[in-house]
């Protein structure tokens, strides 16, 4: 599983001029399930997702996680994030998960965030999305649930 994450002011997700999730001050996550992402791989990315200290607090600026400023989490699923782009000018989309199984690990993605007491929303799986964010920073980053398989390995 990969997320881009972002620390945002506001973000929004619209589908067909509906917004269908949004938040204040938080985390949005666009995710992408990987083709052999298992159960481990959720609970790894919900509990680095709820406990990421990217927040400020006074002169740290990364001190607190979103639970700590009372913030929220935007989930939104994008497939793309996982594309192969070492070769070639078009992105490869192997390997990401089939829809059927990317839905079901998103899904558990979000109860396990949940889980944690954080306040979720979600785009649409599987739909056109235009997503709106005020980028707080900016602070974006890369997370993998396959560096926790790294670290288990060593």
């Amino acid at each position: 599983m990969i997320a881009v994450v972002q620390r945002v002011l506001s973000a929004r997700v619209t589908v067909e001029g509906a917004v269908v999730g949004e938040i204040g001050a938080g985390l949005c996550v666009l995710v992408a399930v990987e083709r052999d992402d298992t159960d481990q791989d959720v609970t790894w990315m919900a509990g680095k997702l709820a406990t990421l200290r990217v927040f400020r607090y006074g002169d740290k600026y990364f001190d607190l996680d979103v639970k700590q400023i009372s913030g929220g989490i935007l989930l939104v699923s994008n497939f793309t994030v996982a594309a192969d782009t070492s070769s070639g000018r078009r992105p490869g989309l192997s390997p990401a998960a089939a829809p059927d199984v990317g839905r079901v690990y998103f899904d558990k993605l979000v109860a396990a965030v949940r889980a944690l007491d954080v306040p979720v929303q979600t785009g649409q799986f599987g739909a056109e999305m235009k997503v709106d964010i005020a980028n707080d920073g900016p602070v974006t980053l890369v997370v993998s649930s396959r560096e926790s398989r790294r670290v288990e390995t060593k």
